[in-house]
């Protein structure tokens, strides 16, 4: 194994031998998740998007997961890990950190869930999520540092309380919850090539992986992610736990620096590729998101368009797939990206 700089070098506890476990999610638990996730995350708008298609010499499908209260795919896995909590009879508090869209998707299901949660963010973390976790009622902890500082102190919080961290990546029931985007994808019959998802902690890769490789196991499932918060990446690459100093990416839904071992595992047999795109890259596949398809994107929500881009070769010709994830774009945002 290659040796990394000394700022990226694991510790010797973060690096623990990814051993390759049976799946540990269940087909079952996502085709029973359409039951109880709710009406308003459950069958998006997908379709070819030509001009996309055209623009980029292949054929894309776009899984349009933002046209939701929470403008993105989240609230399916949060819906049904609530349903799941409430069904086992746990009267723990809840407790679970968030770069914003978990947050938000935590808190609109706990408020109809009529439970109440405590978010821990960082104080860097997007505004305009920060204050949608507010207004769905969510107690919001702001900490210095990134979102996996922000994990950390909500897991020390949970501890102090005996409460019930959520970890958004962990939790069977959230990534079976977003296997429901893929159980929908190829619900038409559509055949793809190959389906492109971003790569952040894995809970909505994993959890779409499993169903699509039950039902098309020649379509390839491309993991994507942001070039500065590679960590993901090269745990599964090396199959064990690469921690990062540092994630620096402004895809910060995506932007995970202390992978789940756990996630890191269920990748293993479902996922075929991971590729790698720069901030830049994402910056223009958002602009030719909204160019041809008219949507705007936060930058994790089109970083599966800047791969397709950015492999033009590759994908030449295929008949492809991508989910637009995320929507929630900050003023300053759409000023220095899009507009």
């Amino acid at each position: 194994m290659k040796s990394m700089p000394q700022s990226q070098q694991p510790s010797e506890s973060s690096k623990r031998a990814v051993s390759l476990t049976p799946h540990r999610l269940s087909l079952a638990n996502i085709a029973r998740s359409v039951s109880v996730i709710p009406k308003e995350f459950l069958n998006s708008p997908q379709y070819n998007c030509e001009p996309l298609s055209a623009a980029l010499d292949c054929t894309l499908t776009l899984k349009v997961e933002i046209a939701n209260p929470i403008r993105s795919f989240k609230g399916r896995g949060a819906s049904f890990f609530v349903s799941e909590f409430q069904r086992s009879g746990d009267a723990r508090a809840i407790v679970c950190a968030s770069a914003g869209n978990w947050g938000q998707a935590m808190a609109y299901a706990c408020r109809q869930a009529q439970l109440p949660i405590v978010i821990y963010a960082s104080h860097d973390a997007n505004p305009l999520k920060l204050a949608r976790m507010q207004a769905l009622g969510a107690q919001v902890n702001l900490v210095r540092g990134d979102f996996d500082s922000a994990k950390d102190a909500a897991k020390a919080y949970a501890k102090s309380i005996n409460g019930r961290m959520v970890e958004d990546g962990f939790e069977t029931a959230i990534s079976e919850g977003h296997g429901t985007i893929g159980m929908e994808l190829f619900s038409a019959n559509d055949n793809f090539d190959t389906v492109l998802v971003p790569l952040g902690n894995g809970a909505m890769l994993n959890g779409m992986a499993r169903w699509i490789k039950s039902v098309s196991p020649t379509t390839q499932i491309i993991g994507v992610c942001a070039e500065g918060a590679d960590a993901m990446a090269e745990s599964w690459r090396r199959q064990e736990l690469i921690v990062r100093a540092s994630a620096d990416s402004i895809a910060d839904g995506i932007a995970v620096r202390v992978p789940i071992l756990e996630a890191v595992q269920d990748m293993h047999g479902l996922v075929d590729e991971v590729l790698i795109v720069s901030d830049q890259q994402i910056i223009s596949a958002m602009q030719l998101v909204a160019e041809h398809a008219g949507y705007l994107l936060e930058p994790s929500g089109a970083v599966g368009v800047a791969a397709v881009a950015a492999h033009r070769e590759q994908f030449a010709g295929k008949r492809l797939a991508t989910v637009l994830c995320g929507g929630s774009l900050s003023a300053n945002q759409y000023a220095q990206y899009v507009a």
